[in-house]
């Protein structure tokens, strides 16, 4: 339950969602902190934690691995409409959770690995030059590593208390992406 408190504090305090600008980008502790900025990427890497419990058993690490492999791969790979796309991944994983979908487990480890490259376009567009990019990187994915397991254990815990209550997580992650698509 302290988990589920934490991520729940974080998400909370987290900084405007879709803000991609100001945030300090000096080395590992900025990319540890990173994720936790934008209610957009923090709602984001929770989810996937949330979609892996679902799959179960050794299954349920295919899709975190893919997104950290992915959002990583994303800092090198230019794309068009980020923000939107970001939206878009919240909107679709948000409603994946709160329809409790069955899915095989590669399918969402490919949408998974295209929201990744997204979100990673985001997070490093960012660095600076002379920062250290790798030191950046290395704390991004600890981070965003660290959030998709929040969200397995958070799905877990909010599983014993009420089947619903994952669903209810699902609905407002998708409500957050379907406001940021219009706002």
């Amino acid at each position: 339950m302290l988990n589920l408190s934490v991520s729940t504090f974080l998400l909370l305090a987290s900084g405007g969602a879709l803000a991609h600008s100001g945030h300090s980008t000096d080395g590992f502790a900025s990319g540890v902190l990173h994720p936790f900025l934008g209610a957009d990427h923090l709602l984001a890497m929770l989810a996937v934690g949330f979609l892996a419990v679902r799959l179960g058993g050794g299954r349920r690490w295919l899709l975190p691995a893919a997104f950290v492999g992915f959002m990583g791969l994303g800092a090198f790979v230019p794309l068009p409409h980020v923000e939107p796309v970001i939206a878009i991944s919240l909107l679709v994983l948000g409603v994946a959770i709160a329809v409790a979908a069955r899915f095989d487990a590669w399918l969402g480890a490919v949408l998974v690995a295209a929201f990744a490259l997204y979100h990673g376009q985001a997070h490093f567009a960012e660095i600076p030059a002379g920062q250290s990019a790798a030191a950046f990187a290395a704390g991004m994915l600890l981070a965003t590593a660290s959030l998709h397991l929040s969200g397995m254990l958070a799905a877990l815990q909010l599983a014993r208390l009420g089947a619903w209550l994952p669903r209810a997580f699902g609905a407002a992650t998708a409500l957050t992406g379907a406001w940021f698509l219009v706002a």
